[in-house]
């Protein structure tokens, strides 16, 4: 569904990310992980059109969409969430819904009525009339993939929708996404929360410095040497790799 090909992003004379390629399949879960500042909300903006590339193609249901404009994108089945979640405060839970609902349709009845389905289906069905200013963290990021969901997308960007929240909270609505997916969305999601990672994405592709380093299942990819010393610094593998085999030498004595 989605092709990613060498894309670069330069800014001045900081290369944000460097010919990073990746392919998500339809009706996938796929995950991208990495360090914080490794350059993925960065990949994200040029897939969903809100950067400009300095270098490379993105190519979604096999139409070259890398110069089209964030609007045309979304029309043709692009949405996406933010990490820093902004609402419309004086609107209420639903009215924020409805803002992505206009998108297809332009009746306020409309609208309303598909922001209130899609509230309920991301678990705010009780509070959608109250204003959003009084939603709890968690309530916001649900907010967030409503919105962007109530677009109606054939592709779904979450970036980090579960940065924030308590176990419980995340617990919750790891089901929420699995049912998007379910329903025939295809995700691409990026995650700090490793549970998530593991339980909900079939493929994981690493970015660090820029640069993606790894791709494969998850299990795969947190065994790869690069990527532990990405996150742990250089030589982390093979410390984790010695400290095993001392408790496993000590297990058989």
């Amino acid at each position: 569904m989605l092709a990613v090909d060498s894309l670069t992003k330069r800014f001045q004379g900081l290369v944000a990310v460097d010919r990073a390629s990746l392919a998500v399949p339809a009706g996938s879960i796929t995950g991208l992980i990495g360090p914080n500042g490794a350059g993925k909300t960065t990949l994200f903006g040029m897939i969903s059109g809100f950067l400009a590339p300095s270098e490379g193609t993105v190519t979604f249901e096999g139409q070259d969409v890398t110069a089209e404009a964030p609007h045309l994108r979304a029309r043709r089945g692009i949405a996406r969430t933010f990490q820093i979640v902004q609402p419309f405060a004086g609107l209420t839970v639903a009215e924020n819904i409805a803002v992505g609902a206009y998108l297809r349709h332009p009746r306020r009845a409309d609208a309303v009525a598909k922001a209130r389905a899609v509230g309920t289906r991301v678990g705010l069905g009780d509070q959608l009339d109250k204003p959003a200013a009084d939603l709890t963290v968690a309530g916001r990021k649900r907010l967030e993939v409503a919105r962007a969901l109530a677009t109606e997308p054939r592709l779904l960007l979450l970036d980090e929708v579960l940065a924030g929240l308590n176990p419980s909270e995340i617990r919750d609505i790891l089901p929420v996404v699995r049912a998007i997916r379910d329903d025939g969305v295809t995700i691409l999601m990026i995650e700090h929360i490793m549970q998530a990672v593991m339980t909900l994405c079939e493929e994981v592709f690493v970015l660090a410095q820029g640069r993606m380093i790894a791709s494969g299942p998850p299990r795969q990819v947190c065994a790869d040497p690069g990527v532990i010393e990405a996150y742990l610094g250089k030589g982390a593998a093979a410390r984790m790799k010695a400290a095993d085999s001392v408790n496993g030498e000590a297990v058989d004595a």
